[in-house]
């Protein structure tokens, strides 16, 4: 690797890949490419092949992917499972094709088992059932981690797989019918604090704020990751030649749902109920990585969840007018 190290971000526009690229830019790395889906669609191979064919990368990141909470997944098992496959599918296969020499796919925790033992460690990979509520998403990443595992064994080449605990930050997606919790709540918080935008003074104001329903008990555990951290870790592993295939980035610390969402709640200033809806479903009940490889390997979280929500939300409210909604 070097700073003109031609360097291709596959979805270069969302979350994950937008911090990968302004943290590559931070670092001096002068030759990144990327492409919107509009000028190029990852789902069509001979456009993929094509692309290759004419930009040659040295290097794939791929930050590509169909991605949503409990929500989406459920409603559309199909695009989940189908759109990620054919994504990350013509990445791994035409990188391999033009002799790529180091690719990183990015996945998700919840590749591993429903019940698998706490905290999640890559061996326990195909050990047991996944939870039924993102397994289609969870069934296309391990389909790429097998797929770069088989390349790394097979051809020798540097493709790695780094699969981080739940993501959230900056440019993230706060669409209340494809988000991941922690954004969602950062909006539903905030909106219900609007009735209060009147002539009320402040003491009455506080009173005005309306309820939030969030789904579930709030007793699953999770473990959240900036997402500026996993663009640093994606840095290291560039520069970086590991041992193994797999690797597990995450804080290795998490707590309830309904912590969360009483830190989410101060941090916005909302001042109303929390009504918990036990008829919808929990998901996991606890997901906390072992991310001692990493940790072993030389790289460590650095943003605390509180400090990470904070400036969440200041990047929130500084981007209400075009904040991102995926819709499906």
């Amino acid at each position: 690797m070097n700073k003109t190290t031609k360097i291709y971000i596959a979805g270069h526009r969302g979350m994950v890949g937008s911090a990968i690229w302004r943290a590559l830019e931070a670092k001096g790395y002068t030759h990144l490419i990327g492409k919107t889906s509009k000028e190029l669609d990852l789902r069509s191979q001979p456009e993929v092949a094509d692309f290759f064919e004419c930009e040659k990368p040295e290097v794939v990141i791929d930050a590509a992917a169909r991605v949503g909470g409990i929500l989406a997944n459920n409603n559309y098992p199909y695009q989940f499972l189908m759109e990620n496959m054919q994504i990350q599918n013509n990445l791994i296969d035409s990188s391999l094709k033009a002799d790529v020499a180091k690719f990183i796919f990015l996945g998700s925790s919840c590749i591993y088992p429903k019940l698998a033992p706490q905290p999640l460690k890559e061996e326990y990979l195909l050990t047991g059932p996944l939870e039924p509520t993102n397994e289609w998403y969870a069934i296309a990443k391990i389909t790429g981690v097998k797929a770069c595992e088989a390349i790394r064994k097979q051809f020798g080449k540097d493709y790695i797989s780094l699969m981080p605990t739940n993501l959230y930050g900056t440019h993230d997606n706060f669409d209340l019918t494809t988000s991941h919790v922690l954004p969602a709540m950062i909006r539903k918080f905030h909106e219900a604090k609007q009735p209060q935008l009147s002539m009320l003074s402040e003491v009455e104001a506080d009173k005005e704020h309306l309820s939030v329903t969030l789904w579930g008990s709030g007793t699953p555990m999770r473990e959240f990751l900036f997402v500026e951290d996993l663009a640093d870790a994606v840095v290291f592993a560039l520069e970086n030649k590991f041992q193994d295939n797999l690797y597990n980035v995450g804080t290795g610390v998490d707590l309830t749902i309904k912590e969360l969402a009483e830190l989410i709640q101060r941090t916005v200033g909302h001042t109303g109920e929390i009504i918990w809806d036990s008829n919808k479903p929990d998901g996991t009940p606890r997901k906390l990585m072992d991310v001692s490889k990493m940790t072993d390997a030389g790289w460590k979280a650095k943003v605390g969840l509180e400090e990470g929500i904070k400036r969440t939300y200041e990047w929130f409210l500084e981007n209400q007018e075009n904040f991102k909604e995926v819709k499906l």
